[in-house]
């Protein structure tokens, strides 16, 4: 069990941490026909929506109600109505997440009350759905925002179902997916319950929404593909619930209580311990032998374990992350036989316990850095703001996480499975491969052809006049 070392610092001095209302926008963005109203100043949300674009490629629909100094004092309750009037009249949103920033929480705003004087003031927009979330900025992560979003989507769209309706959908399975997965990761997700026969509700679904698909329509004000609406209200129809990250546990716990679905959890499913576990619950769900094109996929997962294991054994591994991630990484090369020396995460989370190290520190890529450092680590795994640090420690970065901005198409990679790990473990392999530095060749000082370049001379021999007149 890894000891969990709190934080020691009052600032951030090179920051992990993404916040969690751009979590919960991430969320929102996974729902069909959506768009996300963050509370707050206008730069709450440009700054969340230039990491978004930079990471995804994509234009992202994302608004905000703008605070300004004197609705800040005063009251910002009509920039709430009048924003959620605006977008219902404008847009026709099916859904309108409603997550608060800092600014709104530290006024003390009731965010839920807002949402009912809207309904009682504009009753002609009661089809459109508005979700509101309190998730501060000033604690917690990207991670947790996301994991109050989706339950909050779940309180507010899940429909009890109706007597005997429960599993009455004997093929179709919800996913509960973390903010770790990738739109690469949803798809082999998919794919990955289809090969079964079952068909899966992701929620929420970004590798629909986000995947980067071009589109017939120029430009959207709205979401384009996710989980529709109307998918989520018959979630209480499937037959199982498959929840995919430890964040997620009270999200999936609500829906449990909801719906009575049963449901199986996963920390990840990184690996191949983690890959076997889902594929033999989806058998047990479908009641079908696992398929044969699964089967040569964990073979070919297993021979790039014995291919890249002396590159992996006994590598020493920084990594900064979200908490899910980082125990998914983690357990994942522990399992190839790398050694995790330094791993730090931006918030507390239960499953940080499990994570196959010595400790983890709560605290910023500083930490990252010092810990490497000291644990003369010779990779680095982290999202894109690590690439200094890996720099100035002359190692390889791994880039993982959120976000990744100087990588094309990092967002739409895919981890999960065993083709995803079987990728993950070329990619270390070969980083290290590239990164590695051969002892130099021991060259003695007595031998005739030295030199302190470490380049031969040719060797010496006799001048011919010198033999002639030794004769």
């Amino acid at each position: 069990m890894a000891e969990i070392i709190r934080r020691s610092k009052a600032l951030a001095v090179n920051p992990l941490k993404a916040s969690q209302p751009l979590g919960a926008a991430l969320a929102f963005l996974g729902l069909d026909n959506c768009i996300p109203m963050l509370h707050g100043a206008q730069g709450c949300s440009a700054f969340g929506k230039v990491f978004l674009v930079r990471h995804f490629r994509e234009p992202i629909p994302l608004q905000t109600s703008a605070m300004d100094q004197v609705s800040t004092i005063m009251s910002a309750d009509e920039n709430v109505i009048e924003g959620l009037r605006v977008l219902c009249e404008k847009n026709h949103p099916d859904i309108i997440g409603l997550p608060t920033t800092g600014l709104s929480e530290v006024q003390g705003t009731d965010i839920r009350r807002l949402v009912r004087r809207f309904r009682e003031q504009h009753p002609q927009f009661a089809a459109t759905a508005v979700v509101p979330v309190n998730t501060p900025d000033y604690s917690g992560c990207l991670e947790s925002g996301y994991a109050l979003a989706l339950e909050a989507v779940i309180d507010a769209l899940v429909e009890a179902p109706q007597p005997h309706g429960s599993g009455r959908r004997k093929k179709q399975v919800n996913v509960l997916a973390a903010s770790m997965l990738t739109p690469g990761d949803i798809e082999c997700l998919r794919e990955w319950i289809a090969a079964f026969g079952l068909r899966a509700v992701v929620l929420p679904d970004i590798g629909d929404s986000l995947d980067g698909h071009l589109v017939a329509a120029e430009s959207t004000p709205l979401t384009f593909g996710g989980t529709a609406k109307s998918e989520i209200a018959r979630m209480g129809e499937s037959a199982a619930t498959l929840v995919i990250g430890r964040s997620l546990s009270r999200a999936a716990d609500l829906l449990r209580e909801r719906t009575g679905v049963p449901d199986r959890r996963f920390d990840h499913l990184l690996g191949l311990d983690a890959c076997d576990a889902f594929t033999l619950v989806l058998a047990e769900i479908s009641g079908q032998a696992v398929p044969a094109a699964i089967e040569r996929q964990r073979a070919q997962l297993q021979d790039a374990m014995v291919d890249s294991h002396f590159m992996t054994c006994f590598l020493r591994v920084g990594i900064a992350a979200d908490p899910d991630l980082l125990v998914a990484l983690g357990q994942f090369l522990a399992g190839a036989g790398a050694e995790v020396v330094a791993a730090v995460a931006p918030a507390r989370a239960e499953v940080l316990a499990d994570l196959p190290s010595a400790a983890v520190r709560i605290g910023d890529l500083e930490d990252l850095e010092r810990a490497a450092e000291a644990g003369r680590a010779q990779l680095i795994v982290s999202n894109s703001h690590a690439a200094a640090c890996a720099e100035r420690l002359g190692v390889p970065l791994l880039r993982a996480g959120f976000p990744q901005y100087d990588r094309v198409g990092g967002y739409a990679r895919t981890w999960v499975g065993y083709r995803g790990a079987r990728a993950a473990l070329f990619d270390v392999a070969n980083l290290f491969l590239g990164n590695h530095h051969d002892t130099p060749v021991h060259r003695s000082i007595y031998r005739p052809d030295y030199r302190s370049d470490g380049r031969r001379d040719a060797p010496c021999r006799p001048a011919p006049e010198a033999g002639l007149a030794r004769r």
